[in-house]
């Protein structure tokens, strides 16, 4: 058994609570904006890290982290990309992908908006974890663990961090 912590959307700054919240965690899935190779390294000074980058890293982050990840985790075919949309509006470049051969679990980011669906059509679960930075559209800071056991997901929870506002009034302070 495998738990995760799934995060995306940090553009550059990591809430400090997101590692103490990951701290039981196998490995970390982060679908994109990452923001600074910095942020990146933080993760893995703690914990095995899996991500991709997104349309605002820069070529640094590029260079060592790829627009699509592909692997299994347990017995789970796993998919994560940044812009990856949800069921009945998958973004264009991924559609076909999915269709072709889904996988059992989907992670995309990119809209800052926390969509947890199973797609029935393609019998997929699709995760986008919200956003985990301080910039943005969204009003709370989310995370996302999850549990992986052979070809189960299971103990799926959504972890509210704060408001974006307060935090970063808070990010300006320090």
């Amino acid at each position: 058994m495998k738990t995760i912590g799934i995060l995306s959307d940090t553009h550059g700054c990591l809430h400090p609570r997101v590692m103490e919240h990951f701290a039981g965690c196998d490995e970390i899935w982060h679908a994109g904006d990452i923001g600074t190779i910095e942020v990146a390294d933080q993760i893995t000074s703690q914990k095995k890290l899996i991500a991709v980058h997104g349309n605002i890293d820069d070529q640094q982050l590029r260079a060592v982290y790829p627009k699509v990840q592909r692997f299994y985790c347990e017995e789970v075919e796993v998919m994560i990309t940044h812009i990856g949309g949800y069921p009945g509006n998958y973004a264009p470049p991924v559609k076909p992908i999915l269709f072709a051969k889904p996988p059992q679990l989907f992670v995309c980011g990119h809209s800052h908006i926390l969509k947890i669906i199973h797609d029935p059509k393609l019998n997929m679960l699709v995760i986008n974890p919200g956003a985990a930075g301080v910039l943005g559209i969204h009003k709370v800071i989310t995370i996302v663990k999850i549990s992986i056991e052979g070809k189960r997901i299971f103990n799926c929870t959504v972890i509210e961090l704060g408001k974006r506002e307060q935090q970063l009034s808070v990010s300006s302070e320090q």
